[in-house]
């Protein structure tokens, strides 16, 4: 079990740090299919035969965000220590058997047990897969730390493009061939999604202690908010700037989730007759395309104009886009606005460890980074229940009414409302400031 220990994952002189990021795609990637999640939420509905709604469904992933927060704040101390070859390893356990688990709670009409596989158990492979590769990419890539978590978690965005049209495809193949379409679809992306992560943990690589990119002097003072001293993990939670960027993070996930986990049922809802399920796990799977794509392009440009101006830009032209957005009466537009959305959305989780690692150093950044996932946690609750709450209630207080159109007139009120929350998170934008010298750990940053 050595070959787990991170002494065991320390690269060799004349090692290229440019094939590290595809040892993190690999394990962002597989975990990023939670995002394809919307395209069960009718199967699963119609397998509860009116007892599982949209709520009660919509838990599941909520559950797996929550989760995911929680197990990176638990365990994003320990992954410093263990190293991320170990933690990939853990994640991949988790995320594969818990599509097991999840595929055993369908077998046995359970909903109980798909909470706990898809969401616990899951959403643990999901928490430690997350935060694994962000500390080791800052560290190959302190000349461009942006770049690098961009780098590192444009695969969790591009999750849905995979795990979208994958599961669409196997549902329609067991149901064809007589099996029960959910529960073997979620044993064999299971499987596979445990295999391509494996690549993960066997090609990571950590940099020795000593090691620098060729020609880099070290960090350049760009802005006041760059800092070139370390701050603890415990020190980091005790300060006004993490709680600062935990709203911020909050706002721009919870807009988010507006439109990924609602998203299949939503473009069906709103053009009833012009897109079935086949165009609207395809919008998923574009979704994710610009979800992905947003990742690397934001975190990079904030590489260059700043982390505080790239969420300024989020903020800004994001809650006018929400606010127009469920007003589009072509399918085109529609789509363009919420690919654009989604760019913004992937790109605020990418650039908010470069942003950690300006405020409070490299030293405990992915521990810092796990602590403040907890706000994709809450994000990751309330996002669904505003969004399913209210199209749920539409639908009961319109009884008679065919529940697709009932949900028509909501969505309205709950892209206004993600509109307001952005417009909170540019205020915790516009309070961020450098963080005070008393929280400094005494040994300056190096690298």
């Amino acid at each position: 079990m050595g070959f787990f220990d991170k002494q065991s994952s320390v690269a060799r002189p004349g090692y290229s740090r440019w094939l590290v990021p595809p040892a993190a795609l690999a394990i962002h990637l597989a975990i990023g299919q939670v995002y394809a999640f919307s395209v069960f939420k009718n199967p699963l509905v119609a397998l509860g035969g009116g007892a599982w709604n949209l709520k009660a469904i919509g838990y599941i992933f909520s559950l797996a965000i929550a989760v995911l927060g929680l197990s990176a704040a638990l365990f994003g101390q320990w992954l410093e220590t263990a190293g991320p070859r170990k933690a990939m390893f853990v994640s991949a356990i988790c995320f594969g058997s818990g599509f097991y688990v999840a595929a055993l709670g369908v077998h046995l009409h359970s909903l109980a047990l798909i909470y706990l596989g898809y969401g616990v158990v899951g959403g643990i492979g999901l928490g430690l897969g997350y935060i694994s590769p962000v500390s080791t990419l800052i560290k190959w890539f302190p000349d461009r730390p942006g770049l690098s978590t961009g780098l590192a978690i444009m695969g969790f965005g591009g999750g849905a493009m995979i795990g979208g049209p994958l599961g669409t495809l196997l549902m329609a193949h067991f149901k064809a061939s007589g099996h029960q379409p959910i529960a073997c679809t979620w044993m064999v992306m299971g499987a596979l999604y445990f295999i391509f992560m494996m690549f993960g943990v066997f090609t990571i690589r950590v940099p020795a202690e000593d090691w620098r990119p060729a020609g880099w002097a070290g960090p350049a003072q760009h802005s006041a908010l760059i800092t070139t001293h370390n701050v603890d993990v415990n020190s980091a939670f005790r300060t006004r700037q993490f709680w600062l960027l935990w709203i911020v993070l909050c706002t721009n996930v919870t807009a988010g989730i507006g439109i990924i986990e609602q998203a299949s049922p939503m473009i069906q809802d709103l053009f009833r007759g012009s897109v079935g399920p086949a165009a609207a796990a395809g919008f998923v799977g574009l979704l994710s395309l610009f979800n992905m794509g947003g990742r690397f392009f934001w975190a990079s440009v904030s590489d260059f104009i700043g982390r505080k101006n790239t969420y300024y830009i989020f903020f800004i032209a994001g809650a006018l886009l929400y606010f127009s957005l469920p007003h589009m009466t072509s399918v085109g537009a529609f789509v363009a606005i919420a690919c654009l959305l989604l760019t913004m959305y992937g790109g605020g989780f990418a650039t908010i460890p470069a942003y950690l690692r300006d405020l409070f150093g490299v030293h405990h950044v992915s521990a810092i980074h796990g602590r403040l996932l907890t706000a994709w946690s809450t994000a990751g609750i309330v996002g669904p229940l505003i969004v399913n709450g209210i199209l749920d209630h539409a639908v009961a207080t319109h009884p008679g009414m065919d529940p697709h159109a009932a949900r028509v007139p909501a969505y309205p009120e709950v892209l206004h409302i993600m509109a307001a929350l952005l417009v909170v998170g540019l205020i915790a934008n516009f309070m961020v400031k450098p963080v005070s010298e008393r929280y400094w750990m005494k040994t300056k940053v190096e690298a």
